[in-house]
């Protein structure tokens, strides 16, 4: 299998490392990768004792992706058990339903016990979950142990030690335990974390969702007479200089930007009849202009003249 990948990717490495330390089965767990497939394991766990699931024996599949151990793994039950469903990916805080609670430095052995510890919880409607009667699940718990696997070819009375009452046996059922409630707390801040930071982009939207009707409203009312609104400016233009200063202000501070153009879109028409009103004050400078110019004309015309005239008078003086 060695020379079918890549001995330098992260994953290869992780995946061959963990299949060294996992080769030996023990009275709880075992795991191994397919002959031909790296990244697909076959796993059987032991149920845990003093639980519905005691005495069962249930096998399943672990899919990794190429990223591991940077991405979650899969996993799926092929064995009836009355907690997860059969043939489909469960969602626990370890699989790849939450890769936000996924921690690389997990292993495939922290996601055995923490299947183990898993079992006797509730299914709460995840994804892949049962709730079948504690009966029900004692049934399959026997049922289980004839189980054999068509694809790896793993029998269930063979696949684990046998199970001892010594302390690695329990040992390996308080680890599974602790996992388990590790794991469920810190899913559990996750999701509150999630939903504090959820709460005040739903404001945000609520704002942003009523931003447009007020600024629709202000539009409105501002359109709505524009008579009413001539009169208003004819009163703005006849009030003191003063109050044109402060009156804009706090009319401009209470104003959205839309309502603001409005305004000064409607002050265009005025500005255009005051130049209307000046342009002929241009007219009437460029006549007086031209009346100065003709009278200048005729200033010039009459020094000429007379100097003409006092020229002749010096000639028949001589």
């Amino acid at each position: 299998m060695e020379t079918r990948y890549n001995l330098k990717s992260p994953a290869v490495k992780r995946l061959m490392k963990e299949a060294a330390e996992l080769k030996d089965p023990t009275d709880h767990y075992h795991a191994q990768p397919l002959e031909d497939n790296l990244f697909e394991w076959h796993f059987t766990v032991r149920g845990p004792p003093d639980s519905d699931f005691d005495g069962g024996i249930y096998h399943g599949r672990i899919v990794l992706p190429p990223e591991y151990p940077m991405k979650p793994p899969s996993i799926i039950l092929l064995t009836a058990n009355g907690r997860f469903e059969v043939g489909k990916k469960i969602c626990l805080s370890i699989s790849g339903h939450h890769p936000e609670t996924w921690q690389p430095s997990w292993s495939i052995r922290t996601a055995l016990l923490a299947i183990i510890g898993f079992m006797p919880t509730k299914g709460e409607g995840a994804i892949g979950s049962l709730d079948y009667t504690p009966e029900e699940r004692r049934a399959l718990a026997k049922k289980s142990q004839d189980f054999c696997c068509d694809i790896c070819g793993s029998a269930m009375t063979i696949s684990l030690l046998p199970l001892t009452s010594g302390s690695a046996s329990s040992q390996a059922d308080e680890e599974a335990k602790e996992l388990a409630r590790q794991i469920s707390f810190k899913a559990e801040i996750n999701s509150s974390r999630k939903s504090i930071t959820e709460s005040p982009n739903t404001s945000e939207l609520n704002h942003s969702a009523t931003l447009p009707e007020l600024r629709q409203d202000g539009i409105s009312r501002a359109f709505q007479n524009p008579t009413t609104s001539a009169m208003s400016e004819i009163q703005n233009n006849s009030t003191p200089s003063n109050q044109e200063h402060t009156q804009p202000v706090s009319n401009n501070s209470s104003m959205s930007p839309r309502q603001r153009r409005a305004q000064r879109q409607r002050r265009v028409p005025s500005s255009t009849n005051f130049n209307q009103v000046q342009q002929p004050r241009v007219n009437t400078s460029h006549t007086g202009s031209t009346v100065l110019i003709v009278l200048l004309t005729l200033a010039l015309a009459a020094l000429i003249f007379r100097r003409v005239y006092l020229a002749n008078d010096y000639t028949f003086e001589l």
